[in-house]
């Protein structure tokens, strides 16, 4: 199963966050919008995501909901805009139950093996995500300290780092 290191946190400032991604990236990085529908499962957590435009992917994850970087296991189906939503959305509705969605901006920014989300999440606000993709041979140790040295140069601070996805934030609303 692929693997990530991730970090999730509070943004403060949005304007000088987008602009030290843009020059860690060397990129004005790229504009996402996002819909999540979550799923009910018995454990980890199942996702359709649906890329406006570009394309749709079903997502299942397990991961470890504590502040700062943790490990992401994860197995994604990934198709054309168009070409998978609409049935399995039904199909997912019907067997498992909705518990919900989450609309969100997202500006991604590559560094290196590193993917920086700066999202804005419809009725949350401003968030960050670090996803360090981890090689087959790198440990959670190098990915961890890799995420780490990231936030460091994002300025991104202890406090305001976060637990858990979005949808558990929306569900305590």
């Amino acid at each position: 199963m692929p693997r990530n290191t991730e970090i999730k946190a509070r943004v403060q400032d949005v304007a000088k966050l987008h602009k030290i991604a843009a020059e860690l990236s060397q990129s004005s990085g790229e504009v996402l919008h996002q819909e999540d529908t979550f799923f009910n499962t018995p454990q980890g957590r199942l996702k359709l995501r649906v890329i406006k435009d570009k394309r749709e992917e079903l997502i299942y994850y397990e991961r470890p909901d504590q502040e700062g970087p943790k490990c992401s296991d994860f197995v994604k189906v990934e198709r054309k805009a168009g070409e998978l939503s609409d049935d399995i959305k039904l199909l997912l509705s019907r067997s498992l139950g909705v518990k919900g969605s989450v609309k969100k901006t997202r500006t991604l920014y590559m560094v290196g093996q590193t993917r920086i989300h700066v999202d804005k999440v419809e009725n949350l606000g401003d968030f960050m995500e670090l996803e360090v993709m981890l090689n087959d041979d790198q440990s959670l140790e190098e990915g961890e300290k890799i995420a780490l040295d990231l936030q460091e140069k994002l300025g991104v601070k202890q406090e305001d780092l976060l637990t858990g996805a979005y949808m558990d934030m929306i569900l305590k609303q």
